[in-house]
């Protein structure tokens, strides 16, 4: 029994635990374990406990083939789909969490693995088995064996798809052997890795020199660039489904004479840098979040009309950059290659690096696919810490404006958690601690904090609804439900259930949320929709409509909104490309008097920036939707993250 201490993965030592020969009972309950060392031997255990530990990965657990019974309970991170690798992979066992698995592990074994083999090996002759000439290359067979891989894992589904990961993982080992062992394509695997423990995790800084040239062998499209116009025009559609793109690195846009139309901004740079592997063909990343950097020097944090930062982070794919927006340099790229990055958010730390003196730096976390929040010290390229804060991904993360170290992340599981990332000291050691979790009733895709009482109050748009809870600290509770739930006009009546995709303050009071119907983006009044006064949780409280957005009449979801408070400007793009900007400078004081006159009519956009005609070697990109478009808090730069891995700068005229 090494129950209750303390141990972390590293104190396991293989060269101890190899000499126990003939160990069949092993406790490591209660302790601190994160994975299992590959090489412990232990070739007679029959019984071992792992229960309340940290364990995330359950393949290592094959080097005891005798095992009988496991227990791995109070491991958040271990999923359905580790139980059913742990009984394909021990094929001994019987007793799993206590429970007899003996005829569902048969299942596993013989039944899943011989319609999952029937799939594979059809995939393979429908659609690749005629691509192998008779006499091929190794090279050929590589570029086959990768193709078929990557295919085979995104077209061949089976069961439900709760254990859609467990599928992947038995049909990339199912298709590795079939290629082995029927082909005889005998080749070390060189495919993307799935997600795996941090152990196997690339991750990486870039510099600002790397960064440049990793954008350049992505996107480098010098040859290109005399070929390529730009005119702000409409654009026709088109159906087409990949999109040559080309990068403009300090070049202003070849731009046509503008006619009549009145353009306010100007395209300055197309940046192609968050390409998977670095491939310059990779059309398909989606962007998904970004945000400008805060000027240190101004206090630009607590007054944004002060100063602004040109510098913005981007996400996307396996990447998070750092773009000068001037220049359209890539400062700097972190990489990590089993990660989707979903977002981005800052925030301010006084730090003692160096000297023993105290300094303010900027710090950016970043979240996704994994559920976990990686935190990068910018200034200094280094990634010092993770928090494994949820078991889904995370859909979107923000910082307290008043408290620097508060971050809120929001997630797949139904629940946003409110986190201390404490402080770094000057060895980066850190502690992070879970404050509140909010419960929502449906995935959370938006949040953000009331400007008035930040510390109190927050609101989320939601798949199924906006919610808002209270997050004082100083009340006992720790897991909340929501405070209220507000109703919009639906189809024919008041509803409340509706996706929020879009959600934004305009200033202190106005929020812009963008759901219940088509071509229709509402402001509306928190102070006046919200009863602090009434008692009880969630209780349904009507939105005070101050006014309508005319906006694409598209059904497509998760295009998101911005605001720029400081200039009373609203952001959204659509599904052609365009970014539809909303100066609403005019209507706010009627918005802020005592009566809150509404606008009758619906507010057309002031200006639509048109997706410029791109041209490349003749070429007309495809459709693009832009999933997000943000603006520097001085309106200088508007930056627009489309699906297909094109970020677009423009310029303020």
């Amino acid at each position: 029994s090494l129950s209750k201490l303390q141990l972390k993965t590293g104190d396991l030592d293989p060269r101890l635990f190899s000499r126990l020969r003939h160990l069949q009972k092993l406790d490591l309950s209660d302790n601190l374990l994160d994975k299992f060392p590959s090489s412990l031997t232990l070739p007679d255990l029959r019984v071992l406990n792992c229960n309340n530990n940290k364990l995330e990965d359950v393949t290592a657990l094959k080097q005891f083939p005798l095992l009988e019974e496991l227990t791995y309970e109070n491991n958040v991170y271990l999923t359905l789909n580790d139980d059913y690798k742990v009984m394909f992979l021990l094929q001994n066992l019987r007793l799993l969490n206590g429970k007899d698995i003996t005829k569902l592990a048969n299942h596993v074994r013989c039944v899943n693995s011989r319609k999952l083999t029937s799939k594979v090996t059809a995939h393979w002759k429908k659609f690749f088995s005629d691509q192998l000439p008779e006499k091929y290359t190794a090279e050929q067979v590589k570029s086959i064996k990768k193709k078929f891989l990557k295919s085979v894992q995104t077209n061949v589904v089976y069961g439900p798809s709760s254990l859609s990961e467990f599928t992947r993982w038995r049909v990339k080992m199912i298709a590795e052997e079939f290629l082995a062992h029927s082909l005889g394509l005998e080749l070390n695997s060189d495919t993307e890795p799935e997600e795996k423990t941090d152990e196997n995790e690339e991750e990486s800084t870039e510099s600002p020199r790397e960064a440049a040239e990793d954008v350049a062998q992505v996107g480098d499209f010098s040859s290109y660039i005399s070929n390529v116009t730009v005119t702000p025009s409409k654009r026709k559609r088109n159906h087409s489904k990949s999109s040559p793109g080309n990068k403009r690195s300090k070049t202003q846009a070849n731009t046509e004479e503008e006619a009549a139309e009145d353009v306010s901004a100007e395209p300055l740079h197309f940046l192609q840098c968050h390409s998977k592997g670095n491939s310059r063909e990779d059309f398909k990343t989606q962007l998904w979040s970004c945000v400008f950097e805060p000027v240190l020097d101004s206090g630009a944090r607590k007054d944004p009309i002060v100063s602004s930062s040109r510098t913005v982070a981007t996400c996307g794919g396996e990447s998070v950059c750092l773009i000068d927006c001037e220049t359209g340099t890539v400062l700097k790229k972190y990489k990590v290659a089993t990660e989707e990055f979903f977002s981005v958010a800052w925030t301010t730390l006084t730090m003692v690096i160096s000297d023993s003196r105290k300094k303010a730096h900027n710090i950016l976390a970043a979240a996704g696919r994994r559920g976990i929040v990686k935190l990068i010290h910018v200034a200094a390229d280094f990634c010092y810490g993770e928090i494994k804060a949820h078991k889904k991904p995370i859909a979107t993360v923000c910082f307290s404006p008043t408290q620097e170290t508060h971050l809120f992340t929001a997630s797949y599981d139904k629940r946003i958690a409110l986190w201390d990332i404490g402080i770094p000291d000057c060895d980066y050691n850190f502690k992070a601690s879970q404050l509140l979790v909010l419960e929502t009733a449906s995935i959370p895709l938006r949040i953000a904090l009331v400007p008035t009482c930040p510390e109190q109050y927050l609101l989320a748009g939601c798949e199924d609804g906006c919610f808002a809870w209270n997050i004082k600290l100083d009340k006992g509770q720790k897991s909340r439900p929501f405070e209220a739930i507000f109703q919009f006009p639906g189809q024919e009546s008041m509803t409340t259930s509706h996706r929020v995709d879009g959600l934004a303050f305009l200033n202190d009071d106005v929020v812009v949320s963008k759901s219940s119907k088509p071509g229709c983006i509402y402001l509306w009044s928190w102070s006046k929709s919200f009863d602090a006064k009434g008692k009880g949780c969630q209780r349904t409280m009507s939105a005070v409509i101050l006014a309508e957005l005319e906006w694409s009449t598209t059904d497509m979801s998760y295009l998101t909104l911005s605001t720029c408070p400081a200039k009373e400007y609203v952001f959204c793009g659509d599904e052609k490309g365009s970014v539809w900007m909303y100066n609403l400078s005019n209507y706010t004081t009627a918005w802020g008097s005592p009566k809150g006159k509404r606008s009758e009519r619906r507010i057309s956009p002031t200006q639509i920036l048109k997706w410029p005609e791109l041209r490349v070697n003749g070429e007309q990109p495809p459709e693009i939707l832009v999933n997000n478009v943000v603006a520097d808090p001085a309106f200088t730069y508007l930056v627009v993250l489309t699906s297909v891995n094109i970020t677009a700068i423009w310029k303020k005229s």
